[in-house]
């Protein structure tokens, strides 16, 4: 990626669940969309494959490190007009107002009240 380009993923602003969330919604659609190429799927498949056997690399640290690594090469090796357009449907604000709606007052239920021949089962 030439550095004119702005970075495909969201900066760190967006804080790392926000950021971490929106990456694995991008991969999802990338994996349905039919002009990334098939070959290139592979990736965060074998990652998923990876989670299911964790056994093939030793240490703690590199599960987290395989998953997230695979989800960013998947991501940079798809076709970036692809990645953009996906970007910016992820992105997108849908137009409408926001209101406030008055909800009628719902009363907390009572506890019911024994019958007059219900016999006390208590100890």
């Amino acid at each position: 990626m030439s550095d004119s380009e702005s970075p495909r993923l969201p900066g760190p602003s967006r804080g790392f669940f926000r950021q971490t969330a929106l990456q694995v919604k991008l991969v999802w659609r990338l994996l349905r969309d039919r002009r990334v190429n098939p070959l290139l799927k592979l990736v965060p498949v074998a990652t998923v494959v990876y989670l299911f056997f964790p056994d093939i690399l030793p240490g703690p640290i590199d599960d987290t490190a395989v998953v997230l690594g695979g989800l960013w090469l998947f991501i940079e090796l798809c076709p970036s007009e692809v990645v953009a357009e996906h970007m910016r449907d992820l992105n997108a604000v849908i137009p409408g107002t926001w209101r406030e709606v008055d909800l009628p007052k719902v009363e907390a239920a009572k506890p019911a009240e024994p019958t007059a021949g219900a016999e006390d089962t208590s100890p």
